[in-house]
């Protein structure tokens, strides 16, 4: 049923998230150094399925299409970017993905560390209100810049513990949460047309960066002129 269906349940969440509330970006922080590099997979997945202008019939979509995939892992962007996330005038929906049992167990480390996954889930839902903050005696003038608005959306995914098999249950939830959204913005989420134009403009420039005569060129003013100190710079003929 769809009430338990975790892909379709994504998916129509991050499309109200991008068309009814106005979310630009979507971060995915994974509380486990070994999935440091799959924000930036995400990336891929859903900027390249799902950042297209027109829908399969060729008509321009009328809704904005795929939101922007970033992400760290946890314990690096507690200390970068969280800021924004919970005070920041942005909508930012998070992803939180953590493991019950850790692969590398430490004393209390692993304890500590989902502790502060529970935390930034529960700070971004409900915040801290300002009287909050001033009840716990500090002065009413800080307390406006202590204050969380809360309401901000996350999900948290977690599962027993880092395996194969729960990394491709894992990737497999992405690319179904990235077809449902392909499906009802009525784009096709199979084509990566939007990756050729640079590619055929490079097989023109290229020529014209070497050679010790100065190339003929027919660009706009901006790309020739950056050819141009390209080539100064290398101390060839312009």
């Amino acid at each position: 049923p769809l009430q338990a269906n975790m892909p379709a349940l994504m998916g129509l969440l991050e499309l109200w998230y991008c068309n009814f509330l106005g979310a630009g970006n979507h971060v995915v922080l994974p509380y486990d150094h070994s999935l440091r590099k799959l924000p930036a997979y995400l990336q891929q997945l859903t900027m390249e399925s799902n950042g297209k202008q027109v829908t399969r019939d060729g008509s321009r979509v009328e809704v904005d299409t795929s939101m922007i995939y970033w992400g760290e892992p946890g314990t690096n962007g507690q200390h970068s970017f969280y800021q924004l996330i919970h005070q920041g005038t942005r909508l930012v929906p998070v992803d939180f993905i953590a493991f019950a049992n850790s692969l590398n167990p430490l004393g209390e480390h692993h304890d500590q560390l989902i502790a502060n996954v529970f935390a930034q889930a529960e700070a971004l839902a409900f915040g801290k209100t300002a009287a909050e903050v001033e009840a716990e005696g500090v002065e009413p003038w800080l307390a406006r810049h202590r204050e969380f608005d809360g309401n901000r959306p996350s999900n948290v995914l977690m599962a027993d513990r880092l395996t194969p098999a729960v990394l491709g249950r894992l990737v497999a939830l992405y690319e179904h949460d990235v077809f449902v959204q392909g499906v009802i913005w009525d784009i096709d989420s199979f084509d990566q047309w939007g990756v050729e134009l640079g590619k055929v403009l490079a097989k023109r420039i290229v020529p014209e960066l070497g050679g010790e005569a100065a190339p003929e060129l027919s660009h706009d003013a901006s790309t020739n002129a950056l050819i141009r100190r390209y080539r100064r710079l290398r101390g060839l003929a312009c």
